[in-house]
């Protein structure tokens, strides 16, 4: 390479790239050049010239996977409840609709971007609450505190912001400048109104890595015969909005029916991704296909223990799938290697045929299928000339990951999220050799500490965080009864 232009910012040299290219090439021995936050090119053999070279000889390089729907707020509430379904709801909403500060949800942001990172997640979807569809969207506080949160981690998130389930209006709680608690009605147009704002803010996911988009409650048939006027109306102005912001729509929650209402409703097109979708019905299946609406697949949420959600007959419709995480609670976490792994026993051990969801099309669902959901993947999702430079580097020299071969096998089937060695966002190295180099770790873990043992304080849960005395010895606790919504 002869002059000063030829030299690029970044070359990475590595065993094994994985391209998720429109070729699905599989790169051996190969190199990724990049120039400023962009992929420049990528080849084989001798590479180009750099002002900085990372030569990884064993390592596995692959686009940052990402994770398209988890909730904010979950990482501090973890387990709380200790498997009693019933009572973890309760404790989501008391926690986020009436305890939770902006210190709150700026501490578990981190904390969530912390595990992101080490486990290779460079963009995931992060709505504002959840559990029984509780959004804090009351101010833009907690927003702005998720997205500065963000914006300090270097990773990329989607924040989903929104109404909370009707009726209203909803009580809510906050505390003031003297610490006092103090509880307020919280209206629909209030949440809407603030929800716009944060997404005027904040929507900016290529560049600044903040992306805002709207999320609506999973109404049935059965609230429409009851309500159906009020939410035909609360429905329309969620909608108009996201019209007039060109924002991407989701819902978390959809089974049995709730899909083809959703279509009647208006909710439905390219620009929809819904999440969990189990246990459809043929018009479900016939409103996906006609909108051209995504699913999010969450294979080790508790929802997928109730009802199944159809992937690979979904796929053979036409469907864009891709996959998710459900957040880092109550029974699972961030690790999306996990959740590859998952969803192909899942679907395997239902036709009881191991043949059934190839390694490669799990790998798309947790690349490029679910930039395809979010509305990225003319950027994001694959190692292509052109596109931002999202990238992991797997460590493959691992006993779990050898002999050398079948790289798509390697990764989804064997590798953990403790085997992601180096992972850059926007052409920036965010971690090396384990170590993340834009955060420190024990602060990060001292502050979560603190703020869930303060908020559990607060909102007088402090017995919710121990596990109960009956667990040893049975086959099942006690109470098992978990709400039919989205968990």
């Amino acid at each position: 390479m002869g002059g000063q232009k030829d030299i690029h910012d970044l070359v990475i040299q590595c065993d094994t790239i994985i391209t998720l290219d429109h070729g699905r090439r599989v790169l051996e021995k190969g190199w990724i050049a990049i120039d400023k936050d962009r992929i420049a090119a990528l080849g084989q053999g001798v590479a180009p010239a750099a002002r900085n070279v990372i030569c990884k000889p064993q390592m596995i390089a692959m686009p940052g996977l990402i994770d398209a729907h988890a909730h904010a707020g979950h990482g501090l509430v973890r387990a709380a409840g200790d498997s009693n379904g019933e009572r973890w709801f309760d404790i989501c909403e008391a926690i986020y609709a009436r305890h939770a500060t902006p210190e709150f949800w700026y501490a578990e942001a981190h904390l969530a971007q912390l595990e992101r990172v080490l486990g290779g997640v460079t963009t995931a979807v992060s709505l504002l609450g959840g559990g029984a569809d509780v959004m804090r969207t009351d101010s833009p506080e907690a927003g702005d505190a998720h997205c500065q949160a963000t914006i300090e981690s270097g990773l990329r998130t989607i924040l989903a912001v929104g109404p909370s389930r009707r009726p209203f209006p909803k009580t809510y709680g906050r505390y003031d400048e003297r610490g006092a608690h103090l509880s307020f009605d919280l209206a629909f147009d209030t949440q809407l109104d603030v929800s716009a704002q944060l997404i005027c803010d904040h929507n900016d996911i290529l560049e600044r890595r903040t992306g805002v988009c709207l999320v609506a409650p999973v109404y049935t048939d059965a609230h429409l015969a009851s309500f159906g006027t009020e939410i035909n109306a609360l429905c329309d102005k969620v909608m108009e909005l996201r019209e007039a912001l060109g924002v991407i729509f989701m819902q978390d929650g959809h089974r049995s029916g709730s899909i083809a209402t959703a279509h009647a409703l208006g909710q439905l097109g390219p620009w929809a991704a819904l999440a969990h979708c189990v246990d459809l019905t043929s018009e479900d299946l016939r409103a996906l296909q006609m909108s051209g609406a995504s699913v999010i697949h969450n294979p080790s949420s508790i929802m997928s223990i109730l009802g199944r959600c159809p992937v690979p007959e979904l796929l053979d419709l036409g469907v864009n799938v891709a996959l998710g995480s459900d957040a880092a609670a109550p029974d699972r976490g961030y690790d999306m290697f996990r959740h590859m792994a998952q969803c192909m026993h899942y679907h395997r051990r239902h036709f009881r045929d191991p043949t059934v969801l190839t390694e490669g099309k799990t790998l798309e669902m947790a690349t490029i299928g679910a930039a395809r959901a979010l509305g990225l993947d003319h950027e994001l999702g694959s190692l292509e000339a052109g596109k931002k430079a999202d990238i992991i580097l797997i460590d493959g020299f691992k006993p779990h990951l050898y002999p050398p071969v079948m790289p798509l096998n390697r990764v989804t089937h064997f590798a953990t999220a403790a085997d992601v060695d180096t992972v850059i966002v926007n052409g920036a190295i965010i971690m090396e050799e384990r170590r993340p180099l834009r955060v420190s770790v024990s602060e990060i873990l001292e502050r979560a500490d603190a703020s869930a043992r303060n908020v559990f304080h607060q909102a007088g849960l402090e017995r919710d965080r121990h596990e109960a005395d009956d667990i040893w010895g049975r086959s099942r606790v006690a109470d098992s009864t978990y709400r039919a919504a989205g968990s």
